[in-house]
């Protein structure tokens, strides 16, 4: 039954629409840039990741973050506007792109999912997979006729859009997202033994919810001084139940989510991933949470974190006893922690500074404008 099922999720994936450029798109904008207007679901860290420092970079044009659903769309200024969907198109985006496409400097498409992939698998629950096609694929059958440029935010899920020929575009926070002061790295010092462990996941990550429950809960049980906090929601609620020092929260949006680390420190943050055709495409960007928390953390290895033997933080397999293991050490040996936060931090201090020359794509004289 899981071959029939595998087999079938693959064929109906390669039947999803997908990215392309227009016809006579060569990855350059028709004319000069004046202004940036990112479309998305705002406020949303997709945009917070990979576009907000770097248009605000110097030598790039003005911009805007628009929501899809903003009653005033229809209302912008195209005039040298270069568009950029950020994963998502309302139908007043694209009405408003085939209206004033003559007046556009041009139209880009940003991916950091693989969408299909994600829509035809069984991790998300229907409704998100519902709203994933309505809101990220079926857009496609009328942007394509316009898009100049797409992007993707790894070079595996680039690969899997070869026909829009993809460039890649690494995640790249602004240090405002995520540098806390010295005093606030340093907020749970050597005379506080508590140690508080964290799982923070969205909607899609059910099986990493199963894999990390009975870790949990042995760590819990030989380590008397140690408390667990997880994000889960509905479905993954369950799978918790039973366990003391626990505390299960409802995901927040992504605003709240920034907000919560504001005064508090977490210890240690496990970042799992299962080994996937979705998880083999995604960023490193748990890492910026893992930051902003000043958390040290434990990485599943793989195309998003690195090997094993890469730099100086902690990847594992996705085996449940050397998680176990890394997770124990870690409650043990403080200054192990604060080695390691040290690590993600100058991790995603590197990502940060990828920001500072920008896009070249908005910059004047780029190509053919």
């Amino acid at each position: 039954m899981i071959e029939k099922h595998h087999w079938f999720g693959r064929w109906l994936e390669s039947r999803l629409p997908r990215p392309r450029l227009r016809k006579e798109a060569n990855g350059f904008p028709k004319r000069l840039v004046k202004r940036v207007v990112v479309f998305g679901r705002m406020p949303n860290p997709t945009f917070d990741y990979y576009f907000r420092a770097r248009l605000q970079a110097s030598d790039m044009p003005p911009f805007d973050a628009v929501d899809i659903y903003d009653t005033a769309v229809a209302d912008l200024d195209p005039d040298g506007v270069f568009a950029v969907v950020c994963r998502y198109a309302s139908a007043a985006v694209l009405q408003w792109i085939e209206r004033h496409a003559e007046r556009l400097s041009g139209v880009g498409l940003f991916l950091d999912d693989d969408i299909p992939a994600v829509v035809t698998g069984r991790g998300a629950e229907l409704r998100y997979r519902l709203f994933l096609y309505y809101r990220a694929l079926w857009p496609l059958l009328r942007l394509n006729d316009h898009l100049d440029v797409v992007w993707a935010s790894t070079p595996q899920l680039a690969s899997r859009l070869r026909d829009s020929r993809a460039l890649v575009l690494p995640p790249a926070p602004p240090q405002a997202l995520w540098r806390r002061a010295p005093s606030e790295i340093e907020a749970r010092g050597p005379t506080c033994r508590d140690v508080l462990i964290a799982y923070h996941a969205t909607g899609i990550h059910l099986e990493e919810h199963r894999f990390l429950r009975p870790i949990v809960e042995e760590v819990l049980r030989r380590r008397p001084n140690a408390s667990f906090e997880v994000f889960a929601d509905r479905r993954a609620r369950p799978i918790w139940r039973g366990l003391g020092r626990l505390r299960i929260r409802e995901p927040l949006p992504w605003a709240d989510y920034v907000a919560d680390s504001e005064g508090r420190r977490i210890d240690v943050m496990l970042v799992p991933l299962a080994p996937s055709h979705v998880n083999d495409s995604r960023a490193s960007t748990k890492r910026i949470d893992v930051a902003r928390y000043g958390a040290a953390a434990v990485f599943s290895e793989g195309p998003a974190y690195g090997l094993a033997e890469d730099g100086d933080e902690v990847r594992l397999p996705y085996v449940a006893t050397a998680w176990r293991d890394a997770v124990l050490q870690l409650i043990d040996d403080r200054s192990m922690r604060m080695q390691l936060a040290a690590a993600t931090r100058r991790a995603v201090l590197q990502m940060s500074s990828a920001a500072d020359t920008g896009l070249d794509i908005f910059k004047p004289g780029y190509g053919n404008a």
